[in-house]
């Protein structure tokens, strides 16, 4: 009998150690550790990036924490769902214009410093100017979390390749309200229906789509889904995760 306790125990520990070796990798997985993720213009050469948050051109008007370079890093995963949507929209005349992928937790951590910070008000005509400063957490403009964070994320909108210029999408990049809703009612027929080209061909090639923004989309299959990383947006993130 002692011996049957002793081998069932036995077994047990070795399951538990296969299972934290290889069975639960995602849930392991070291969220400093960015061997998951390439360059979003190696994996997508046609992407044009406008890094909002690598500028002071943003909703806070200072550079973000962890934004290293003006760079864009995502999944691969999502790299190659991108690469799908590029080539697609390649075909109509037009280019992806990425404004953000990848969104390190220390940046998150900032904007969620800022959004208590009641006197710190300098953008708020250009991005939030029907809203009081106040509201941006209780009405989850501002979250301590982001699925950016998680890495297969992406904000985005089309550059057409025959004018030179973004797309006319009703609506600027990053505006808190509901003008940035993808089904906001007073909008051209032209612009409804640019937003909802991007949209189309986002969720045609696996992404999912926000009812609130109509420029943010998440790869449905996301590779790591409850993971929020922290290594910060630089070459030297994949570098070192690379030896």
């Amino acid at each position: 009998m002692k011996n049957r306790i002793r081998l069932i125990g036995a077994c047990a520990a070795a399951l538990m150690l296969f299972t934290l070796a290889g069975g639960a990798e995602t849930r392991v997985h070291d969220p400093a550790d960015a061997s998951g993720f390439v360059l979003l213009t190696d994996a997508v050469p046609d992407a044009i990036l406008e890094i909002r948050y690598y500028s002071t051109y943003n909703f806070i008007g200072e550079r973000i924490d962890g934004y290293e370079e003006p760079i864009a890093l995502i999944t691969k995963e999502a790299a190659s769902a991108l690469k799908e949507v590029s080539d697609e929209l390649l075909t109509m005349g037009y280019r992806l214009k990425i404004f953000d992928a990848y969104r390190p937790q220390m940046a998150v951590d900032h904007f969620v410093r800022w959004a208590k910070d009641a006197d710190d008000t300098r953008m708020q005509e250009y991005f939030y100017p029907n809203l009081k400063k106040r509201v941006l957490i209780p009405s989850g403009y501002i979250a301590a979390r982001s699925g950016h964070s998680r890495g297969s994320t992406v904000d985005l909108t089309l550059f057409d390749m025959r004018t030179g210029k973004e797309v006319d999408m009703g609506g600027t990049f990053d505006y808190f309200g509901e003008e940035s809703h993808p089904s906001y009612k007073k909008l051209t027929s032209a612009q409804y229906n640019n937003r909802m080209l991007l949209r189309n061909v986002m969720i045609k090639h696996g992404f999912n789509p926000l009812s609130t923004e109509w420029w943010h989309f998440t790869l449905k299959d996301e590779p790591y889904p409850d993971k929020y990383f922290t290594f910060p947006v630089s070459r030297a993130s994949l570098t070192q995760a690379g030896e």
